[in-house]
């Protein structure tokens, strides 16, 4: 059956989604548009075909005991020079992200893995590009600024063609929601800042 490539994320929900995925595109990062914009709980993560109805169960289980929570995002910071990654701050949430991503990996489930680096929750706005446009992402994302309620997590496979695909969306409480046919045309938002 084969190996598939899987994540596990909470989904930065439009107008924000949509205006840090094509900020991310418009500094040069050529993966823009193939990641949704994202707080990640399990990174990419290779896993046989035939165990994502058990992953898929595990993620059940996990969002049947999870609660909602307010997410909010500020300002930008940087993995560099350990990691050449600019993202913006999750300034509230973190702390539920960081219980959330060890219940998706703990080591009786199906999901189980190393992180190559001490967890971190953030949104990715650019990564492996040039340092001046880096420089340029650091700073023009600097003021920007989103809240919403986070209620749920989803679970993604990579597709051949590189791009990010949501299998399922697992809301706090036990509900899972399947994904949606086809992308809605939303309208941008702007930078809000203080």
């Amino acid at each position: 059956m084969g190996t598939v490539t899987i994540g596990v994320s909470i989904a930065v929900p439009e107008p924000h989604g949509s205006l840090l995925q094509e900020r991310r595109a418009g500094f040069g990062d050529a993966a823009a548009y193939g990641i949704p914009t994202h707080v990640t709980l399990l990174p990419p993560t290779e896993v046989d075909r035939a165990a994502l109805p058990a992953v898929q169960a595990h993620l059940v289980k996990v969002a049947a005991t999870g609660r909602p929570f307010p997410m909010r995002l500020h300002g930008t910071g940087t993995f560099r020079p350990v990691s050449p990654v600019v993202y913006v701050r999750v300034v509230r949430g973190a702390e539920e992200c960081g219980r959330l991503q060890q219940r998706v990996r703990e080591s009786a489930g199906p999901c189980t893995r190393e992180l190559q680096f001490p967890y971190h929750p953030h949104v990715t706005v650019a990564h492996g590009i040039e340092d001046a446009a880096m420089d340029r992402a650091f700073a023009e994302l600097a003021d920007f600024e989103a809240e919403w309620p986070c209620n749920g997590f989803a679970l993604y496979e990579q597709g051949a063609d590189g791009v990010w695909r949501k299998l399922r969306e697992y809301t706090f409480g036990g509900s899972v929601v399947p994904p949606q046919a086809g992308r809605a045309d939303i309208g941008h938002g702007t930078i809000a800042s203080r």
